[in-house]
């Protein structure tokens, strides 16, 4: 009877105690996510004449990316503009146009932010353009969401000389803010379009948009000297 008791008191406890694991566990993954090498870029002290860069043992790391935990308190799938409000804000190094990422692919981007929250642009968001890849060759579009399904959204402008089948992964690419290779979902569907030249790809989200409960902040340290450059180029250009 003791036993049974205890036993009863024992679930009670985890129960209560599910969030405070959870910021745990999310918390030890953006560590993890900090450790990864694809989180750093290699610099080299030798002079490389080749084509192609590989790390070597004069190879320096630099950090390029990191990750902060941050706990979804608001979160808008039925609308054409899609907002998600997350517990992070200024204080705690949040900023605007940082890349958000779920456990299970890519979120959205940060458009505003105050001392302690800050408000994601949703990848369901009729305004959102993400640049993505297929793993399987590289070939690179954009992702949009066309406001129907919060499930699906679409990658446009792939050439029909690329190889694709459906149930291919697409990733992120190198062109966004959001660090190379992290999941945006699998191909549903392929759609020829007869006046040009590329396909259109309806994708399965690997994010799930419905039940987000935490996500990670990825800070490009890198990201305002690319930007900036850019920015240049295009005042230049006109």
């Amino acid at each position: 009877m003791v036993g049974k008791v205890n036993k009863k008191y024992d679930n009670v406890y985890s129960y209560l105690n599910l969030q405070q694991i959870n910021n745990q566990l999310a918390q030890e993954n953006a560590r993890l996510r900090d450790s990864l090498k694809s989180s750093s870029i290699f610099v080299s002290n030798k002079v490389d004449s080749t084509s192609t860069f590989k790390p070597d043992s004069a190879s320096l790391p630099i950090r390029k990316y990191s990750y902060l935990y941050a706990r979804v308190v608001g979160n808008y799938v039925s609308s054409p503009i899609n907002m998600l409000t997350l517990e992070r804000g200024r204080l705690q190094g949040v900023e605007k146009d940082m890349a958000v990422v779920g456990p299970q692919g890519i979120v959205g981007e940060v458009v505003e932010v105050s001392d302690n929250f800050c408000r994601v642009k949703s990848l369901l968001h009729r305004k959102s353009s993400v640049s993505a890849m297929l793993k399987r060759d590289k070939n690179a579009g954009n992702i949009e969401w066309d406001g129907v399904n919060p499930s699906y959204v679409l990658m446009k402008n792939i050439p029909k000389s690329a190889k694709i089948f459906k149930g291919d992964t697409v990733v992120t690419s190198t062109y966004s803010n959001y660090p190379p290779n992290v999941m945006v979902g699998t191909i549903e569907a392929i759609r020829k379009d007869n006046s040009s030249n590329f396909f259109t790809l309806k994708l399965k989200t690997a994010t799930n948009f419905f039940n987000l409960q935490f996500v990670y902040v990825v800070k490009n340290y890198r990201y305002n000297e690319q930007h900036m450059l850019e920015e240049s180029k295009l005042k230049l250009n006109d």
